[in-house]
């Protein structure tokens, strides 16, 4: 079974909720999770925010976050993956945000990416080191925020919302 197929599968029988926050994989995320039948019982609505603005504006992370940190790090990860959630009303959220290349614009290694995960009220954030073409980087980065998800849920079995 596909990742993402456990994540609906499962989201489905644990009545939960998912949403996505992406910025440089533009939405493979979600598209991934909706390429599974029955998957709108789970995802309701998902956000690109490629640019500081949209983070900001459509998920809330803070101005100071992204001045500070920068648009890509854990901190702003992590306040995607919280703010989306919140936003979106879901009960999991993954955030994806980094550098798919040809080069990051900013000094920093092509393939950094930071992933969060937001599973009812508690983020994690992976940073990760991924190497290849920009759409490598990009499918990389989508494959690794599915099975962070898939890992919490299995690990941390939560409890089905009523």
């Amino acid at each position: 079974m596909r990742t993402e197929e456990y994540l609906v599968k499962t989201l489905t029988e644990l009545g939960m909720t998912v949403t996505a926050v992406e910025s440089c994989t533009g939405g493979l995320v979600a598209a991934a999770i909706t390429s599974v039948p029955g998957s709108s019982l789970v995802l309701k609505q998902s956000y690109v925010t490629y640019c500081d603005d949209a983070k900001h504006r459509m998920v809330g992370v803070r101005k100071r976050t992204l001045k500070r940190h920068t648009a890509v790090s854990g901190e702003t990860a992590a306040e995607m993956a919280s703010g989306g959630a919140r936003k979106a009303k879901a009960d999991c959220c993954l955030s994806v945000t980094g550098y798919a290349g040809p080069d990051s614009g900013m000094g920093e290694p092509v393939g950094l990416v930071y992933i969060g995960c937001f599973v009812q009220g508690r983020t994690t954030v992976k940073e990760c080191h991924f190497s290849g073409s920009r759409e490598e980087v990009r499918m990389q980065a989508r494959d690794t925020a599915l099975r962070m998800l898939k890992k919490r849920l299995t690990a941390e079995k939560p409890s089905k919302v009523s």
